[in-house]
């Protein structure tokens, strides 16, 4: 006697980044068809531009401390990290025939530094559990039930079993990632927050003169301070860059996030830069006090702190001419210069964003829409956010597995 035909599960996965890719491997596994669109000519076209300096996968330090690198949504984001830890990620690397190493900062790297070899390995393993991918289709929304694409040969209407989204956020539009989701989502009264820059720069309004004299200057030696939430003063040693409009680089975009939520709430944000964070303010005024003879300022502090360059310029931009020349209040700068943030950079510079699908629109805490039962969402479109150091991707794979599974949970619970 014949067996009845059992209809193959089809799944559609709009996104090839990271998260769309990791749901698209899981929801294979789980034996069911699995389709990916993606709107560019080719997937994971951030992830690559992203290991151009060396692509930094996760992170070594301890799971508690990882998972506070997630703020608010730490309790949220730490479901994803309880499927998929660190460790996870560099024990699935190895598995793509891919070595791994940590460096001095405890981030973990590709012992080739290179993007390119994981993604066409990891691809590799995808098209052999028979994933399909189709390039130059776009994501349009819903038509009686079906997924409207956009295609180089014009419209067509997808019909699948469930759906995963996974579309990045609004960063980088001409890799892929512009939001366009995002009112696409709103109008199926699907909750979504304002999409807004993540480790990001910001504007200063610098003179035209400073601007022009010291744009692309690095500061390798120097501290941050600001206030928190609480009005506590808050402080970080590193080091970033003066830009022709403001400052950006590793220092600043670690501690982004509440500098654009003070922007947003009282219009400015002031921090203090300490120029000498190796000495103490005692020392510093001691060595400011001394007597110059017929050298000047400037030439003082060169010889008595080695302060010169973009220091100098940051001194003579923020400071009044009075300022300068008394050495109470000079010193006084050296340690805590303060600095006025006019604003984020735009959004499309950002190396990530926040907002996004809230947590409140997810289906008891699992990665389906509430509003939509079947469609799934993961990666950055939703509303977490993490600094550089390998936060980003390790909650991306996460979440792109937490997709996978939950969709083949619900798939399979509706056989």
């Amino acid at each position: 006697m014949n067996q009845p035909v059992r209809h193959l599960q089809r799944v559609a996965v709009i996104g090839g980044g990271p998260a769309g890719l990791m749901a698209a491997e899981v929801l294979a596994a789980g034996g069911v068809q699995v389709d990916v669109y993606d709107a560019m000519p080719s997937v994971g076209r951030k992830f690559l531009l992203a290991g151009k300096g060396g692509m930094n996968i996760t992170h070594s330090e301890d799971l508690p401390a990882f998972r506070g690198r997630y703020g608010a949504r730490a309790g949220e984001v730490a479901r994803w990290l309880d499927g998929f830890d660190p460790q996870a990620v560099r024990d699935w690397i190895h598995g793509l025939g891919i070595d791994t190493f940590v460096g001095t900062s405890g981030r973990v790297f590709p012992l080739e530094m290179k993007a390119a070899p994981l993604l066409r390995a990891w691809l590799h393993r995808l098209r052999e559990a028979g994933v399909r991918f189709h390039m130059r289709h776009r994501w349009l929304g819903w038509q009686d039930g079906r997924l409207r694409i956009a295609t180089p040969e014009g419209e067509i209407l997808v019909e699948a079993d469930a759906s995963v989204l996974a579309l990045g956020g609004a960063s980088w539009a001409r890799l892929g990632s512009d939001g366009a989701w995002a009112p696409l989502l709103a109008d199926k009264n699907v909750e979504v927050a304002p999409l807004v820059p993540s480790n990001c720069g910001f504007d200063v309004d610098w003179s035209a003169h400073f601007s022009e004299k010291h744009a692309g200057a690095p500061l390798t030696t120097v501290a941050i301070a600001w206030r928190g939430r609480n009005g506590e003063m808050l402080r970080r040693q590193g080091q970033f860059v003066v830009t022709a409009t403001g400052i950006e680089g590793s220092l600043v975009y670690a501690i982004s996030a509440p500098l654009r939520d003070q922007i947003a709430q009282s219009g400015s944000a002031t921090i203090w830069l300490d120029l000498l964070p190796d000495l103490d303010a005692g020392r510093v005024l001691d060595e400011v006090a001394r007597p110059r003879g017929s050298r000047s300022v400037s030439s003082h502090l060169q010889g008595r702190l080695g302060i010169k360059g973009v220091k100098v310029g940051l001194l003579h931009e923020c400071l009044s001419k009075e300022a300068y020349g008394d050495p109470a209040s000079l010193a006084a700068a050296l340690k805590a210069l303060p600095v006025v943030l006019r604003r984020p950079r735009p959004i499309d510079e950002a190396i990530s964003s926040a907002g996004g699908v809230r947590f409140e629109a997810l289906e008891g805490g699992s990665a389906m829409l509430r509003a939509l039962p079947g469609v799934f969402v993961a990666g950055e479109m939703i509303d977490w956010e993490a600094p550089t150091g390998g936060y980003l991707l390790t909650a991306c794979f996460g979440s792109g597995r937490a997709a996978g599974r939950d969709a083949l949970d619900w798939i399979n619970r509706k056989k």
